[in-house]
């Protein structure tokens, strides 16, 4: 994920609770969400990119990314998000694009102050598989090769 995306967003997840739940507990400290936090963090700085924290309150998968709508009666069980609208989504797909959407917004550090645009996922040319696929965008297309002097 590093490799391919400047900025990232992670949600800070209330996990000392979530291992309260004795069904839940084994696959979530298995996980090591906080390590993997940590990684990504010095990663990204590593590389010059950015990971923004949405708070643990954001309510990712409550929302309706297509309307702005809250369910208030969402269980663990319940996969799919269904809308009052009518909307039906998966309920992870659902809350990967409210927490893109609110790291759009929320956003505090670039590391280009000057560039603040949409983030585009153009392929980093530093490693090496540094040859484009079939629809990707190029660093030169989307504005975003750091490693270039800027036209005068």
């Amino acid at each position: 994920m590093v490799k391919t995306h400047d900025r990232l967003v992670i949600e800070d997840l209330n996990t000392a609770g979530m291992l309260r739940n004795h069904r839940l507990a084994r696959a979530i400290a298995d996980a090591s969400w906080a390590e993997f936090a940590r990684l990504l963090h010095y990663k990204q700085a590593w590389r010059g990119g950015q990971v923004t924290v949405a708070d643990r309150w954001f309510a990712s998968s409550r929302l309706c990314s297509t309307c702005g709508d809250r369910r208030t009666d969402l269980t663990l069980a319940e996969r799919t998000f269904t809308c009052a609208n009518g909307h039906r989504l998966d309920r992870d797909l659902n809350a990967a694009i409210n927490l893109a959407r609110w790291g759009e917004q929320n956003h505090h550090r670039t590391p280009d102050p000057q560039a603040r645009g949409r983030a585009t996922n153009a392929r980093r040319q530093d490693g090496p598989d540094q040859h484009l696929r079939v629809g990707e965008t190029s660093l030169d297309d989307a504005g975003t090769d750091v490693h270039t002097a800027p036209a005068a």
